[in-house]
């Protein structure tokens, strides 16, 4: 093992809901929804319209700055609707779903003897490459970059996250063809990290062509910038690329069975669900089949954890990089002299509250935001949630008023919006720190392309 890491900053936040080591087969969803949306700086090109019938594996569009990025159907059917926003912006692609699914026959290379080359194009073509994704700016790779190494997290730190362990187990030959494969797309390493507080699954202690390390810490130590950031930092002008365990084991299912299976296992969690647990679904899946078994009482549901995943209705759609689906209360009901009431079933980092006199304490927390946005201070919130060797709230404000040169000295190449969801969460000013980290690496993208 190279690298047993520790951190300290960061915290857990421990809720109610959490899905139990049950896996059933989610019910039939009968449309399912790729959404360009989901894929940031892409520019859809469609190449179907409503009413084409398609197969697994066709593909619906690709992304008009990179010609070679294919985005392909993950069930056969009927090209039902193609939803536009504003200026025309393409949100949704909807398909009527077969109930018996109908497979392309994709031309993959053997993944054992093809260069390099070749295999990137098998991956471009079977619409694999978008599970691929690259630090700096958070985007879909670059197909004719070469990263300076490769970085798997096996393990998701953040609240009522999918166990990994639990889904790969008994995966192991496959997710290690997967990884054969993106071991031939660098020259560097690929570094697999797994929960150094948990016995990690023997697909990923057996994994080989590999470095391997461990990591502990409250989270967000399972987020994989905060890895990287401590085992091999991203300077200017270098490029690293990141994937998920699950995409790595259909990139090895694809190749093994030469067809695409968009199977996934998803986490459905909350606890507004009635029972959590973990169901077998297919991507971009109706998330109606998935909460079907909701409290009642205003929910939020949520495609992703509860920091980072996006607001969806009930019967949305889940996200392509999803594994986690979350139900919480909404909240939003008064409360008798607000945040001044000593109330034990409030969670905060500090002291002001009980909270921490109750480490192991689970709690049904709600969406409310306890406040509005106000006045943006300089204060050590951040710091303590926060493991990087980056001062975050100068990196925000550097971003606020687009100083890129600030912005590159700070270290905005080494981070995600993901990495400051705690920040967020903790901020008494109520600044939308994701969104802002966010718009600041776009912005730097586009100056940087």
């Amino acid at each position: 093992m190279s690298k047993a890491l520790k951190i300290k900053r960061g915290t857990d936040i421990k809720l109610a809901g959490e899905a139990e080591k049950i896996l059933a087969d989610a019910s039939y969803s009968e449309t399912i929804a790729i959404k360009p949306t989901d894929f940031l700086g892409l520019t859809p090109k469609m190449l179907v319209k409503e009413g084409d019938e398609v197969k697994a594996g066709t593909p619906i569009f690709y992304d008009k700055n990179n010609e070679k990025v294919k985005f392909v159907s993950p069930v056969s059917g009927e090209i039902a609707e193609i939803k536009r926003g504003a200026k025309r912006r393409i949100l949704e692609v909807i398909i009527i779903a077969d109930k018996e699914i109908k497979y392309e026959s994709l031309d993959l290379v053997d993944s054992t003897s093809a260069s390099r080359e070749d295999l990137v194009n098998s991956l471009c073509n079977s619409g694999l490459w978008p599970f691929i994704i690259q630090r700096p700016y958070c985007v879909v790779a670059n197909p004719n970059d070469k990263p300076r190494a490769i970085f798997i997290s096996a393990f998701d730190s953040a609240p009522l996250a999918a166990d990994n362990d639990f889904i790969l187990h008994s995966h192991g030959e496959l997710f290690q063809k997967g990884l054969d494969i993106i071991n031939k797309l660098t020259d560097g390493k690929v570094h697999l990290t797994i929960n150094g507080k948990a016995k990690a699954d023997e697909a990923f202690l057996n994994a080989k062509g590999v470095e391997l390390h461990s990591i502990s810490g409250p989270h967000p130590a399972g987020n994989v910038g905060v890895q990287i950031h401590h085992i091999a930092p991203i300077n200017k002008g270098e490029v690293v690329w990141t994937l998920k365990p699950q995409d790595v084991l259909t990139i090895g299912k694809v190749f093994e069975s030469k067809k695409f299976d968009a199977s996934r296992v998803v986490a459905v969690a909350g606890s507004q669900m009635k029972s959590p647990k973990y169901l077998r679904t297919i991507m971009g899946t109706n998330t109606k089949v998935l909460f079907h078994e909701v409290k009642e009482g205003a929910t939020r549901f949520i495609s992703g954890n509860v920091l980072s995943g996006d607001k969806i209705n009930q019967d949305g759609y889940l996200g392509f990089y999803d594994y986690e689906v979350t139900a919480i209360p909404e909240g939003g009901e008064p409360q008798m002299f607000g945040w001044i009431t000593p109330n034990p079933n409030k969670f905060s980092i500090s002291r002001a509250l009980p909270a921490w006199l109750m480490p192991n304490k689970k709690y049904n927390l709600t969406a409310d935001m306890n406040g509005e946005e106000r006045p943006f201070v300089v204060s050590e919130e951040y710091d303590k949630v926060f493991p990087f060797d980056i001062y975050p709230v100068q990196l925000i404000k550097s971003i606020m008023i687009e100083d890129i040169e600030m912005m590159e000295n700070l270290g905005i190449y080494e981070v995600a919006p993901e990495d400051f969801a705690l920040c967020e969460t903790v901020c008494t000013s109520k600044i939308p720190v994701q969104t802002i980290v966010r718009e600041g690496l776009e912005k730097l993208r586009i100056e940087m392309s």
